[in-house]
């Protein structure tokens, strides 16, 4: 019982402190002089910040926004130096499977050397036959000869 009203004290001290802070800021803002001060600080921090700004363009230094327009640029340079990669990869791929039909072609030469050597061995063999037959024209052959 000690332990829950202990706990019990701790989140109504806590709460109690957070609504008196909410309490001090909301009135601080509202409060017209307070809400002039920032607003000030505020305008004299960008002002501050343009300053540097120039001023580091003047010695040739890079600004923050310089060094994040040079990020970005990068990155991008990075993203399409991927993609090129890629489609680097890609005709090496292409490249490599052309080299392996190539040998096929390779081998179908070679057969049509050989095929070109047995042809022309069988018109040797051919015109070589002593009772060769010349075949007759289409012409001869139409010829009709009468009968004895």
């Amino acid at each position: 019982m000690a332990d829950d009203s202990g706990e019990g004290l701790r989140r109504r001290l806590t709460r109690s402190g957070e609504d008196a802070l909410g309490k001090l800021a909301q009135e601080l803002l509202e409060n017209p002089l307070v809400n002039g001060a920032i607003a000030r600080a505020f305008e004299a921090r960008e002002k501050a910040a343009q300053a540097q700004e120039v001023a580091m363009g003047a010695l040739n230094l890079p600004s923050a926004a310089d060094l994040e327009r040079l990020t970005r640029r990068v990155r991008s340079v990075s993203q399409r130096l991927e993609g090129i990669e890629d489609g680097v990869d890609r005709l090496d791929e292409r490249l490599a499977s052309l080299n392996a039909s190539a040998g096929l072609e390779t081998r179908l030469d070679a057969i049509d050397r050989q095929l070109q050597a047995l042809t022309g061995e069988l018109h040797a063999l051919h015109d070589a036959l002593p009772a060769a037959r010349k075949p007759v024209s289409r012409n001869q052959q139409r010829l009709k000869v009468p009968p004895e």
